[in-house]
């Protein structure tokens, strides 16, 4: 197979920023995606329905002559959210999902949850109302290694929530392990996973061996090789439960190229043609609708895109550019490492 049309993929899991680097990285991703899950994670983050449609506003203000796209709008889960502002935004169509970061866990997270009991109440009332929770699942625990935080989390965060919580509809945002792909499959239809680009590409070797790859660095981390292996067949395999989700994420060198990089991989550019290289290499091209195109609109309740977008494979190499130039500053784009020979047709 040397060329396959699809649905008009969508992704479930997305940082724009704001400002300068918003306008900046926004063509990478409305070139080939219908819609996208904005991650809430600003400074200050975007917490009320009153805030997020003036994130949408922004967005959309920021877009490309042309472009044909939707942001759909998420709320940062804090201890001091209202239940009744979640169920008002979520009622007038603006909001898809909320966020939970626990506090300290990744980028522009130290307004997230420290107190899982204080925010028992907003669950509760997401649960009544079928609103998706979508989680970054890693424990911040300092006595808990980084590589096991995923782990972790499952057990002692996300299986009691879940548990204490009937009917509360779950995203494991990014999983990056064996042990996010087996709870996620031993789980209800109220429960879904978003994989990365990045996390079928690399494992943590690529990060560390030779030398630190600060572009490759993000979190949760990259695993081991076994684990790696399990996202691309949870990814490649089919199943409904598992989606797309980039984690796309914009840092300027400057921020990434130092003593202490921040972490993100930015794969808006060349992610539809990465995908295709795994899912052919995998043997399951048959399988890359459902996991880019069909798998998350179920989900999330949508109906599948009609527009289409044709990949091609051809025998010169893709290429794009090494880097955005944004107004906030320049933005690598994430490189796997090998020749990629499938193309997106715009």
């Amino acid at each position: 197979m040397t060329r396959i049309t699809l649905p008009r993929p969508d992704d479930w899991h997305l940082h724009l920023r704001d400002g300068a680097m918003l306008s900046g990285v926004l063509p990478e991703t409305t070139r080939h995606f219908a819609r996208a899950i904005v991650m809430p994670n600003l400074v200050p983050p975007v917490v009320t329905g009153a805030e997020a449609a003036a994130y949408r506003d922004r967005i959309r203000a920021a877009m490309p002559e042309g472009a044909s796209f939707e942001p759909l709008m998420t709320l940062y889960l804090t201890e001091t959210t209202e239940p009744a502002d979640v169920a008002a935004a979520a009622a007038s169509g603006l909001v898809k999902a909320v966020k939970l970061y626990p506090a300290g866990a990744t980028t522009n997270s130290h307004s997230g949850v420290r107190d899982f009991d204080k925010v028992r109440g907003v669950l509760e009332k997401m649960a009544e109302i079928g609103l998706p929770l979508c989680v970054h699942g890693e424990v911040v625990d300092p006595a808990v290694d980084i590589f096991d935080r995923e782990a972790v989390f499952i057990e002692t965060v996300l299986d009691p929530i879940r548990r204490a919580t009937p009917g509360l509809r779950v995203v494991m945002e990014h999983i990056t392990t064996k042990d996010g792909v087996d709870y996620a499959r031993a789980q209800g239809d109220d429960l879904g996973a978003t994989i990365t680009t990045h996390h079928l590409i690399i494992n943590r070797n690529h990060i560390l061996v030779g030398g630190i790859k600060p572009h490759y660095y993000c979190l949760p981390v990259a695993k081991r090789e076994h684990h790696r292996l399990a996202l691309r067949e949870a990814a490649t395999g089919g199943e409904a439960r598992f989606f797309l989700g980039t984690d796309s994420a914009p840092h300027v060198d400057p921020l990434k190229e130092c003593a202490c990089g921040c972490a993100g991989c930015f794969t808006a550019t060349n992610t539809m043609s990465l995908l295709a290289h795994v899912f052919e290499e995998e043997g399951k091209l048959a399988n890359l609708s459902a996991f880019v195109s069909e798998n998350g609109p179920r989900f999330y309740r949508l109906p599948v895109n009609r527009e289409t977008l044709t990949l091609e494979k051809t025998a010169a190499a893709a290429t794009w550019p090494a880097k955005i130039e944004t107004g906030a500053g320049p933005v690598t784009v994430f490189d796997p490492g090998f020749p990629v020979f499938w193309h997106a047709i715009d």
